[in-house]
Protein backbone atom coordinates (compact mmCIF):
# COMPACT_ATOMS: atom_id res chain seq x y z
CA UNK A 1 0.00 0.00 0.00
CA UNK A 2 1.43 3.83 -1.05
CA UNK A 3 2.00 5.52 2.14
CA UNK A 4 0.41 8.83 2.01
CA UNK A 5 2.35 12.08 2.80
CA UNK A 6 0.65 14.59 5.02
CA UNK A 7 3.58 17.10 5.73
CA UNK A 8 4.06 19.65 3.13
CA UNK A 9 7.42 20.08 2.10
CA UNK A 10 10.38 22.43 3.85
CA UNK A 11 9.91 24.96 0.98
CA UNK A 12 6.51 24.41 0.83
CA UNK A 13 6.08 25.25 4.70
CA UNK A 14 8.31 28.46 3.73
CA UNK A 15 6.26 29.36 1.05
CA UNK A 16 3.43 28.98 3.88
CA UNK A 17 4.37 31.23 6.40
CA UNK A 18 6.43 34.10 4.55
CA UNK A 19 3.10 35.99 2.78
CA UNK A 20 2.78 37.37 6.91
CA UNK A 21 6.48 38.10 6.50
CA UNK A 22 6.29 39.72 3.57
CA UNK A 23 3.62 42.01 4.42
CA UNK A 24 5.27 43.14 7.91
CA UNK A 25 8.18 44.23 5.75
CA UNK A 26 6.54 45.58 2.89
CA UNK A 27 4.07 47.55 5.62
CA UNK A 28 4.52 50.93 7.54
CA UNK A 29 5.91 50.92 10.69
CA UNK A 30 3.91 53.35 13.10
CA UNK A 31 4.87 53.89 16.66
CA UNK A 32 1.62 54.34 19.45
CA UNK A 33 1.25 57.02 20.88
CA UNK A 34 1.88 57.37 25.09
CA UNK A 35 2.95 53.47 25.03
CA UNK A 36 5.50 53.69 22.04
CA UNK A 37 4.58 49.92 21.08
CA UNK A 38 5.40 49.86 17.28
CA UNK A 39 2.63 48.93 14.97
CA UNK A 40 2.68 47.58 11.66
CA UNK A 41 -0.21 49.16 9.41
CA UNK A 42 -0.56 48.63 5.75
CA UNK A 43 -3.68 50.92 5.63
CA UNK A 44 -3.35 54.30 5.20
CA UNK A 45 -5.19 56.81 7.84
CA UNK A 46 -7.20 58.37 5.08
CA UNK A 47 -8.53 54.40 3.83
CA UNK A 48 -8.78 54.27 7.28
CA UNK A 49 -11.38 57.43 8.06
CA UNK A 50 -13.10 56.88 4.50
CA UNK A 51 -14.42 53.37 5.60
CA UNK A 52 -15.23 54.55 9.01
CA UNK A 53 -17.67 56.91 7.59
CA UNK A 54 -19.15 54.84 5.60
CA UNK A 55 -19.41 52.42 8.61
CA UNK A 56 -21.04 55.48 10.66
CA UNK A 57 -24.02 55.96 8.35
CA UNK A 58 -24.92 52.67 8.10
CA UNK A 59 -24.81 52.17 11.60
CA UNK A 60 -26.76 55.91 12.44
CA UNK A 61 -29.49 54.40 9.70
CA UNK A 62 -29.99 51.20 11.42
CA UNK A 63 -29.52 52.27 15.50
CA UNK A 64 -32.00 54.13 16.88
CA UNK A 65 -30.40 57.23 18.61
CA UNK A 66 -31.36 58.21 21.75
CA UNK A 67 -34.02 60.15 23.75
CA UNK A 68 -32.66 60.49 27.12
CA UNK A 69 -31.46 64.47 27.15
CA UNK A 70 -29.33 63.60 30.43
CA UNK A 71 -27.02 61.16 28.38
CA UNK A 72 -26.99 63.06 25.63
CA UNK A 73 -25.85 66.14 27.48
CA UNK A 74 -23.16 64.03 29.30
CA UNK A 75 -21.51 62.77 26.20
CA UNK A 76 -21.59 65.64 24.51
CA UNK A 77 -20.14 67.36 27.56
CA UNK A 78 -17.47 64.69 28.17
CA UNK A 79 -16.80 64.03 24.86
CA UNK A 80 -15.66 67.96 23.94
CA UNK A 81 -13.34 67.72 27.20
CA UNK A 82 -12.31 64.44 25.12
CA UNK A 83 -11.62 65.75 21.79
CA UNK A 84 -9.95 69.17 23.48
CA UNK A 85 -6.78 67.05 24.69
CA UNK A 86 -7.26 64.33 21.78
CA UNK A 87 -5.11 66.42 19.57
CA UNK A 88 -6.33 65.91 16.24
CA UNK A 89 -8.11 68.58 15.19
CA UNK A 90 -8.23 67.33 11.70
CA UNK A 91 -10.72 64.21 12.86
CA UNK A 92 -14.40 64.49 12.02
CA UNK A 93 -15.61 64.59 15.82
CA UNK A 94 -19.13 63.46 17.09
CA UNK A 95 -20.83 62.15 19.98
CA UNK A 96 -23.65 60.28 20.09
CA UNK A 97 -26.18 58.35 22.63
CA UNK A 98 -27.67 54.79 21.34
CA UNK A 99 -30.62 53.30 22.30
CA UNK A 100 -30.07 50.24 23.54
CA UNK A 101 -29.33 48.06 26.71
CA UNK A 102 -26.65 46.64 26.02
CA UNK A 103 -23.20 47.98 27.55
CA UNK A 104 -21.01 49.10 25.18
CA UNK A 105 -19.53 52.02 23.96
CA UNK A 106 -16.95 52.30 20.14
CA UNK A 107 -15.12 55.20 18.21
CA UNK A 108 -14.10 54.56 14.74
CA UNK A 109 -11.34 56.05 13.13
CA UNK A 110 -11.71 59.80 12.13
CA UNK A 111 -13.63 60.90 15.59
CA UNK A 112 -17.19 58.88 15.56
CA UNK A 113 -18.25 58.28 19.35
CA UNK A 114 -21.40 56.37 20.54
CA UNK A 115 -22.09 55.19 23.84
CA UNK A 116 -25.12 53.25 24.44
CA UNK A 117 -27.51 53.46 27.01
CA UNK A 118 -27.08 50.55 28.98
CA UNK A 119 -23.70 51.38 29.84
CA UNK A 120 -24.96 54.10 32.26
CA UNK A 121 -25.73 51.64 34.86
CA UNK A 122 -22.50 51.17 35.76
CA UNK A 123 -21.48 55.15 35.87
CA UNK A 124 -21.90 57.51 38.43
CA UNK A 125 -20.79 60.75 37.37
CA UNK A 126 -18.82 62.32 34.40
CA UNK A 127 -15.61 61.39 35.18
CA UNK A 128 -16.49 57.47 34.51
CA UNK A 129 -18.11 58.02 31.29
CA UNK A 130 -14.67 60.25 30.66
CA UNK A 131 -12.62 56.73 31.49
CA UNK A 132 -14.94 55.06 28.63
CA UNK A 133 -14.80 57.66 25.87
CA UNK A 134 -11.36 57.82 26.45
CA UNK A 135 -10.59 54.68 26.12
CA UNK A 136 -12.44 54.11 22.95
CA UNK A 137 -10.66 57.45 21.73
CA UNK A 138 -7.38 56.05 22.34
CA UNK A 139 -8.64 53.03 20.41
CA UNK A 140 -9.51 55.79 17.08
CA UNK A 141 -5.57 57.67 18.34
CA UNK A 142 -3.64 54.15 17.93
CA UNK A 143 -5.18 53.57 14.40
CA UNK A 144 -5.98 50.27 16.14
CA UNK A 145 -8.79 50.15 13.12
CA UNK A 146 -6.09 50.20 10.99
CA UNK A 147 -4.01 47.33 12.68
CA UNK A 148 -6.54 44.83 12.98
CA UNK A 149 -7.49 45.27 9.34
CA UNK A 150 -3.33 44.92 8.73
CA UNK A 151 -3.13 41.51 10.81
CA UNK A 152 -6.26 40.06 9.06
CA UNK A 153 -4.82 40.49 6.13
CA UNK A 154 -1.37 39.13 6.81
CA UNK A 155 -2.82 36.22 7.98
CA UNK A 156 -5.05 35.69 4.78
CA UNK A 157 -1.17 36.44 2.58
CA UNK A 158 -0.08 33.63 5.13
CA UNK A 159 -3.09 31.19 4.19
CA UNK A 160 -2.81 31.90 0.92
CA UNK A 161 0.97 30.73 0.85
CA UNK A 162 0.22 27.87 2.86
CA UNK A 163 -2.76 26.69 0.64
CA UNK A 164 -0.44 26.92 -2.51
CA UNK A 165 2.34 25.02 -0.69
CA UNK A 166 -0.01 22.61 -0.22
CA UNK A 167 -0.98 22.31 -3.79
CA UNK A 168 0.06 18.32 -4.04
CA UNK A 169 -2.00 17.14 -0.79
CA UNK A 170 -6.07 15.76 -0.61
CA UNK A 171 -8.56 18.24 -0.13
CA UNK A 172 -8.50 16.86 3.58
CA UNK A 173 -6.04 16.90 3.86
CA UNK A 174 -5.49 20.98 3.28
CA UNK A 175 -8.59 21.39 5.00
CA UNK A 176 -6.72 20.02 7.89
CA UNK A 177 -3.56 22.40 7.73
CA UNK A 178 -5.50 25.40 7.00
CA UNK A 179 -7.74 25.17 10.10
CA UNK A 180 -4.50 24.35 12.03
CA UNK A 181 -3.25 27.89 10.83
CA UNK A 182 -6.33 29.65 11.52
CA UNK A 183 -6.28 28.19 15.31
CA UNK A 184 -2.63 28.96 15.26
CA UNK A 185 -3.14 32.44 14.38
CA UNK A 186 -6.37 33.63 16.28
CA UNK A 187 -4.73 32.06 19.49
CA UNK A 188 -1.00 32.95 19.14
CA UNK A 189 -1.18 36.48 16.60
CA UNK A 190 -4.84 37.79 16.92
CA UNK A 191 -6.20 37.64 20.05
CA UNK A 192 -3.04 38.60 22.02
CA UNK A 193 -2.83 41.88 19.27
CA UNK A 194 -6.67 42.58 20.57
CA UNK A 195 -5.94 42.17 24.36
CA UNK A 196 -2.82 44.73 23.44
CA UNK A 197 -4.80 46.95 22.15
CA UNK A 198 -7.16 47.15 24.42
CA UNK A 199 -4.55 47.52 27.51
CA UNK A 200 -3.25 50.26 24.84
CA UNK A 201 -6.17 52.07 25.30
CA UNK A 202 -6.76 52.06 28.21
CA UNK A 203 -3.38 53.67 29.27
CA UNK A 204 -4.36 56.31 26.39
CA UNK A 205 -7.34 56.99 27.72
CA UNK A 206 -6.41 57.34 31.16
CA UNK A 207 -4.08 60.33 29.99
CA UNK A 208 -6.58 61.52 27.76
CA UNK A 209 -8.92 61.75 30.51
CA UNK A 210 -6.29 62.84 33.15
CA UNK A 211 -5.78 65.92 30.71
CA UNK A 212 -9.09 66.83 30.12
CA UNK A 213 -9.30 67.32 34.14
CA UNK A 214 -11.35 64.20 34.98
CA UNK A 215 -9.90 62.21 38.16
CA UNK A 216 -7.94 59.56 37.12
CA UNK A 217 -8.93 57.42 40.03
CA UNK A 218 -12.62 57.36 38.46
CA UNK A 219 -11.40 54.58 35.87
CA UNK A 220 -10.87 51.95 38.83
CA UNK A 221 -14.06 52.76 40.30
CA UNK A 222 -15.75 52.51 37.07
CA UNK A 223 -13.58 49.16 36.51
CA UNK A 224 -13.92 47.94 39.35
CA UNK A 225 -17.88 48.32 39.34
CA UNK A 226 -18.04 47.22 35.89
CA UNK A 227 -16.49 44.21 36.53
CA UNK A 228 -18.57 43.28 39.87
CA UNK A 229 -21.44 43.83 38.67
CA UNK A 230 -20.84 42.68 34.79
CA UNK A 231 -20.78 38.93 36.61
CA UNK A 232 -17.06 38.63 35.35
CA UNK A 233 -16.40 36.23 32.58
CA UNK A 234 -15.93 32.87 32.06
CA UNK A 235 -14.00 32.64 29.00
CA UNK A 236 -10.06 32.25 29.43
CA UNK A 237 -8.50 35.54 28.35
CA UNK A 238 -5.78 33.81 26.46
CA UNK A 239 -9.32 32.62 24.21
CA UNK A 240 -10.61 36.17 24.63
CA UNK A 241 -10.05 39.82 22.73
CA UNK A 242 -10.25 41.72 25.89
CA UNK A 243 -8.33 41.20 29.23
CA UNK A 244 -10.80 39.93 32.18
CA UNK A 245 -11.48 42.56 34.96
CA UNK A 246 -8.49 41.80 37.68
CA UNK A 247 -5.76 42.28 35.16
CA UNK A 248 -7.05 44.85 33.55
CA UNK A 249 -7.35 46.86 36.98
CA UNK A 250 -3.92 45.81 38.45
CA UNK A 251 -2.55 47.33 35.12
CA UNK A 252 -4.63 50.67 35.54
CA UNK A 253 -3.29 50.76 38.83
CA UNK A 254 -0.09 50.80 38.07
CA UNK A 255 -0.80 54.13 35.67
CA UNK A 256 -2.51 56.56 37.86
CA UNK A 257 0.58 57.79 39.72
CA UNK A 258 1.53 59.03 36.18
CA UNK A 259 -1.81 59.88 35.06
CA UNK A 260 -2.12 62.23 38.75
CA UNK A 261 0.65 63.99 37.27
CA UNK A 262 -1.15 64.80 34.46
CA UNK A 263 -4.15 65.44 36.35
CA UNK A 264 -2.21 68.30 38.45
CA UNK A 265 -1.10 70.14 35.49
CA UNK A 266 -4.69 70.10 33.25
CA UNK A 267 -5.83 73.32 32.44
CA UNK A 268 -9.31 73.09 34.45
CA UNK A 269 -9.93 70.30 37.07
CA UNK A 270 -13.08 68.81 36.33
CA UNK A 271 -12.60 65.73 39.19
CA UNK A 272 -15.86 63.88 38.90
CA UNK A 273 -17.50 66.20 37.07
CA UNK A 274 -21.46 65.95 37.17
CA UNK A 275 -22.44 63.39 38.99
CA UNK A 276 -26.03 61.07 38.12
CA UNK A 277 -28.92 60.36 39.73
CA UNK A 278 -29.53 56.74 40.24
Amino acid sequence: MRTQNFLPSRPGILAGVCGLGLLMTLSGCVTEPYTGRSQFIFTSSNMEASMSLDSWKQILEKEKPSANAAMCAAVERVGSAIQAVAGKPDYEWEFRVLQSDQANAFCLPGGKVAVYEGLFQYMENDAELACVVAHEVGHALARHGGERMSQAMAVQAGALGLSLALGSQTDVNRERWLMAYTGIATVGYILPYSRTQEYAADQIGLMLMAKAGYDPDAALAFWERFSQKSGGRSTPEFLSTHPVGANRIAKLQELVPKAVLEYEIADQKRGLGAKYAK
